[in-house]
């Protein structure tokens, strides 16, 4: 395997609390890029709105049109102990894999009192559960869950963050996090790229709850990724491929974006796609789609965190990590960019 001597202590780096970005800014594009060279490890200080001037005519942003959905729900035991169910996938009829939380282990046949009804546990299966819900998930957990905040945004949601943990192009529900990478992206940015003539296409993958759970194996070959459902469509395939054929780049908005299109051509050339991915990019991995990405800055020791460094070069990233600390740019869902090129050519 590829990433078989690479060990998890590898991607560690210092991070101050204080540093963890808890509410979004006031503009979507009002966030810093740091942008980072993989080939040189050169890098510059930048604002996001500065994007247009990083990109050329005829470049191709993916972005991941997926929507997240309000997946976090307070249940109780008939003993009245608090149960967190956190929703994964939905499926068939008005069945869900969800997360459980609680005092106490949850176990088959046991009953949740909700506010839109009783969440009535099924079976298990590996760490989810799989749970009757009274109508259909998704539209369960939008009656009556709450914006799903990742664990290290010490806050409860408000109003604003239904808006805010979205990006502007979601459409198709089925999140449980947001594409953060695309969360910078606003209205007037966007038409500055249009008018530049940089083009868009999207993807499809649903953010599952396991890109939160940390990697518990030291040995990286070891950790088994979490599945995510992905659709990579004709027309964006044809989008690529009329974009390589102009000479422009293939931009990744997020590492869900490049996880979707490295799927999509693990046979070794892009074709559309549509089902599950558990593919686990590390350093090594051969991308083929990929020529540039946007990305937020990832968990200590995440497999997010390794995604980038296979794409940039490990010390780099890392180097680029420690300085966007030294400069107190703000990290992870909620804050700051990078703009980064890739550490290989093609």
């Amino acid at each position: 395997m590829y990433h078989s001597r690479v060990r998890r202590a590898d991607f560690a780096y210092p991070l101050p609390e204080d540093l963890i970005a808890q509410t979004p800014l006031a503009e979507r594009s009002a966030s810093r890029l740091l942008v980072l060279d993989g080939r040189t490890g050169d890098m510059s200080d930048r604002m996001f709105r500065d994007l247009p001037q990083l990109l050329r005519a005829g470049d191709l942003l993916v972005f991941n049109d997926t929507r997240v959905v309000a997946a976090r729900l307070v249940g109780f035991k008939p003993s009245g102990g608090r149960v967190e169910v956190f929703l994964e996938r939905p499926l068939k009829g008005s069945h869900a894999l969800v997360q459980m939380r609680a005092s106490k282990p949850v176990r088959e046949g046991l009953e949740v009192a909700t506010a839109g009804g009783p969440v009535c546990v099924v079976a298990r299966h590996g760490d989810l559960w799989e749970v009757a819900l009274p109508v259909p998930a998704l539209e369960f957990f939008e009656r009556w869950g709450e914006v799903p905040l990742p664990p290290y945004i010490h806050r409860a949601p408000v109003a604003t963050d239904r808006e805010r943990y979205q990006s502007i192009f979601a459409r198709h529900a089925g999140a449980v996090a947001a594409p953060t990478a695309s969360l910078h992206f606003d209205a007037p940015l966007v038409e500055a790229l249009e008018a530049q003539g940089v083009k868009h296409a999207f993807v499809t993958l649903h953010v599952g709850a396991g890109t939160f759970q940390p990697m518990r194996t030291e040995d990286v070959a070891s950790h088994v990724m979490h599945s995510e459902y992905v659709y990579v469509s004709a027309a964006t395939c044809e989008a690529i491929a009329r974009a390589r054929a102009a000479g422009g780049r293939v931009i990744a908005v997020g590492t869900t974006v490049t996880r979707a299109l490295e799927t999509a051509a693990t046979s070794g050339a892009l074709a559309p796609f549509e089902g599950d991915t558990k593919l686990f990019i590390t350093p090594g991995f051969q991308f083929r789609v990929t020529d540039a990405l946007v990305t937020n800055f990832h968990l200590p020791e995440s497999t997010l965190l390794m995604l980038v460094c296979a794409f940039a070069g490990r010390e780099h990233v890392l180097a680029a990590y420690r300085h966007a600390v030294q400069q107190r740019y703000r990290f992870f869902s909620y804050g700051d960019a990078m703009f980064v090129t890739p550490g290989y050519s093609r």
